[in-house]
């Protein structure tokens, strides 16, 4: 799906007459809703990773427990409690599937941000542009991933307990193939990081901005998987989207 998204907008704005540049938005009418879509994905995305982050939390109290580095969880205590409950809960409820249904919203973030660079650094901004689509395709596979697992796991007999675990460890384990997606899926968080840095020096959005979404984007990837952090990095990331956001609504305006 996300894919599908990038791809799908990349058709509605691209302008082949732009060697530099992959969007060349124009004052129609197909073009000036797709940046009010575009402004809209900067808000919808951190606020539904935020919830995303809080659905993680059992009590108020797990939020402070801050720590350096992950430590997974042991996976008998998890084959159990996924085999215990059974899939009893709705699907939308594994918060692993609902950020696994926001991910399309995630290139439309990176449209937008091409949008405000590539008049000052088209080259740059159509290349980390790619980072970032690139990034969310592999973000996919890895919470379709955990997804697949969460739900599977739930279906087995209490009886093969034992083998489900050793399956859960073995498919868990950071090496091979689960490594390589994990970190692509990070290529995400820096590709957004290296779009707003595009914007550096050239006035479209305050400098605080740049400096909340990058700091954001740090926090992902030096506490990969530290739910807390990545909540606090997704407030700065929303904090940071929200000038830009108005930066992509003020063009539209302007090419009205």
């Amino acid at each position: 799906m996300c894919f599908i998204s990038a791809i799908g907008l990349l058709f509605v704005l691209c302008d082949a007459e732009e060697i530099y540049s992959i969007v060349a938005m124009t004052a129609t009418s197909s073009t000036l809703p797709v940046r009010k879509v575009l402004a809209a994905a900067l808000l919808v995305f951190p606020c539904a990773f935020i919830l995303v982050f809080i659905m993680h939390f059992h009590h108020l109290a797990d939020f402070f427990h801050f720590h350096v580095h992950y430590v997974p969880r042991s996976p008998e205590r998890v084959v159990a409690a996924l085999i215990a409950a059974h899939n009893r809960w709705p699907m939308i409820h594994d918060p692993h599937v609902f950020a696994y249904l926001m991910l399309p919203v995630f290139p439309l973030c990176a449209f937008a941000l091409y949008l405000l660079g590539r008049g000052t650094r088209p080259l740059a901004s159509a290349i980390t542009l790619m980072i970032t689509i690139s990034g969310s395709i592999y973000m996919g596979g890895l919470f379709g991933m955990w997804t697949a697992f969460y739900r599977g796991i739930g279906l087995v007999d209490p009886v093969n307990q034992a083998g489900a675990i050793a399956t859960f460890t073995a498919l868990t384990t950071p090496q091979g193939a689960f490594l390589m997606t994990t970190w692509l899926a990070k290529l995400t968080m820096l590709g957004l990081a290296v779009q707003m840095l595009t914007l550096v020096r050239s006035r479209v959005v305050p400098v605080w901005s740049i400096v909340c979404v990058v700091l954001g984007c740090s926090l992902f990837l030096a506490f990969w998987d530290l739910d807390n952090w990545m909540l606090i990095g997704t407030l700065f990331l929303l904090a940071g989207f929200i000038p830009v956001r108005k930066a992509v609504l003020q063009g539209a305006e302007e090419s009205a």
